[in-house]
């Protein structure tokens, strides 16, 4: 999965007062996508010795291997030269990794959002300030504090004899399979939102619910919790067609994984199709 990325380390410790040094990550971003260069499997960030302009300010984000990464902080940046801006999604299928360079992307991506969407205090309405001693934004004037947004989300492998139930999303123009996933709303456990996001999606119940794995997904700001469950009673599927374009019982013999590993949906369907007996316990 994305975040698996030994023997490198990607460090999230906050270091309010770093400063980078000639080989330390820069990571611009826009509204749409962080600014790369490079080809399939040899993408990369700009390093602090390639920026000649002193115009920009750098917050630090974590470390990768030892070495700062930084959010260079300014308006319309434009690429530097043999670079330019992607998404998230052109940079994983286009440029396809390294995977620990694809985990610092989706790791700062989800920090560069949250500084970027709480300049102001959302009770009332003046300038957040860093805060000195944590990663989080406070507010001089009413003293209202903000912490990193990471939104808990589930994905489940849903599983009939040697079936698991498959699906594709309506909105979306994927061409893989995945899993039945959503958010978890207030209020709610997460054993509740695997029961009640298939019975939303698919129309089927679920016991024997269990914890399997988790995986941050910076891309959307997730903490997604994977598990497993069988179908309990009936297998009919009743799709709800304004989530979802296909959902159906597939052999796991006949599973397709994703065009890469790095995603919890893609490691369920795989050990599913492995026969990791595990699963079913």
């Amino acid at each position: 999965m994305i975040h698996e990325i030994t023997p490198h380390k990607l460090d999230n410790a906050f270091l309010p007062d770093a400063e980078p040094w000639k080989d330390d990550i820069i990571i611009f971003a826009n509204r749409d996508g962080l600014m790369v260069s490079g080809e399939p499997g040899k993408m990369r960030f700009p390093k602090r010795q390639e920026i000649r302009s002193n115009k920009y300010m750098y917050q630090y984000l974590f470390s990768l291997d030892g070495h700062g990464v930084y959010h260079g902080v300014g308006s319309h940046v434009e690429p530097l030269e043999g670079y330019a801006y992607k998404t998230l999604r052109e940079i994983r299928y286009e440029l396809q990794g390294p995977q620990e360079l694809m985990y610092a992307a989706y790791t700062a991506w989800h920090l560069i959002r949250w500084y970027e969407d709480n300049h102001f205090c959302g009770r009332c309405g003046h300038l957040m300030a860093y805060a000195a001693d944590e990663r989080a934004l406070e507010c001089d004037d009413c003293g209202h504090v903000v912490y990193p947004r990471i939104n808990p989300a589930v994905v489940v492998g849903v599983i009939n004899g040697d079936s698991i139930l498959l699906t594709k999303y309506a909105n979306r123009s994927m061409s893989f399979y995945a899993l039945v996933a959503g958010f978890v709303e207030i209020g709610e456990t997460l054993e509740e939102c695997v029961a009640r996001e298939v019975m939303e999606e698919t129309g089927l119940k679920v016991q024997n619910i269990r914890y399997y794995k988790s995986q941050p997904w910076g891309s959307v700001q997730d903490l997604i919790v994977g598990f497993y469950c069988e179908v309990d009673g009936d297998t009919t599927i009743r799709m709800d067609k304004s989530e979802l374009k296909e959902a159906l019982w597939m052999k796991r013999e006949d599973i397709q994984g994703q065009t890469d590993d790095w995603s919890l949906t893609n490691h369920m369907m795989m050990k599913f199709k492995e026969g990791d007996i595990s699963l079913l316990r």
